[in-house]
């Protein structure tokens, strides 16, 4: 394997061409991005979901869209834009409640974390024109996805034995909830995707190594939710899991 290049290193891809799959993929993502919003805003209103539920769909189906972004672009400084435009984006979601799916009057820029933590990640790690550390990236962002996302609603539907951290409450349902979701979510991405064809540049690990790495972003994600202010994990989560996996690959 060879070894991985400082974050700094290759800022630019060589070819920075716009093709007709970057255009394709950008307006996939905003179709996609804005689609998920009103159809979660209509089905809650109508289904009379609580908002938690929505915010957290929203959430689930805002982080898988990053393997359709290894799919569709060319390029990954391209692939970087639709993520970036939503840190702006949710802001203003956020702060005028344009979408009550996402957003209530007492709900945390968490959106915004989360975009950003997106954003920083895919732009350390992601490359198309050379040795890729994408699988890094993506699955700290499927346990942030998948375990804040389970831990959330099973706390909400199931919590029982609470605890507070920094004057922000959660159970103990809902961590194991998280711990449980990340690790399925973070095993199946690294099974799946280093050395793929959504990461030909990527080296690919054993069965062994996967369930190892896995076992271990779900303990640090579910001990850094835990100890997170309320709204904060959505940028502590995936940046401190995406660092163990980097110290640890």
């Amino acid at each position: 394997m060879a070894p991985w290049e400082p974050f700094g290193a290759k800022l630019m891809p060589k070819g920075c061409a716009l093709t007709e799959r970057d255009i394709i993929g950008l307006v996939l993502s905003y179709l996609y991005a804005f689609g998920l919003l009103f159809a979660v805003e209509a089905l809650g209103k109508r289904l009379r979901w609580p908002q938690y539920a929505t915010r957290k769909l929203v959430h689930i189906g805002a982080g898988m869209w990053v393997w359709a972004i290894l799919a569709v672009f060319d390029t990954w400084l391209y692939g970087l834009i639709p993520f970036a435009t939503f840190i702006v984006l949710n802001y203003l979601f956020y702060r005028y409640q344009l979408f009550q799916a996402m957003d209530a009057t007492d709900s945390s820029p968490g959106t915004v974390y989360f975009a950003f933590s997106i954003t920083l990640l895919f732009a350390l790690f992601w490359r198309t024109d050379g040795v890729d550390r994408v699988p890094l990236a993506v699955a700290a962002t499927m346990a942030m996805t998948w375990g804040d996302g389970v831990a959330s609603l099973v706390g909400q539907r199931f919590g029982r034995h609470c605890y507070t951290v920094f004057g922000h409450r959660r159970s103990w349902e809902g961590t194991v909830a998280m711990v449980m979701a990340s690790f399925g979510a973070v095993f199946i991405t690294l099974l799946l995707l280093p050395a793929s064809g959504l990461s030909p540049g990527s080296t690919g690990i054993p069965l062994s190594r996967a369930v190892i790495l896995a076992l271990v972003v779900a303990v640090v994600g579910a001990l850094v939710e835990g100890l997170s202010p309320a709204g904060t994990d959505n940028l502590s989560v995936p940046v401190l899991t995406a660092a163990a996996l980097y110290l640890l690959w």
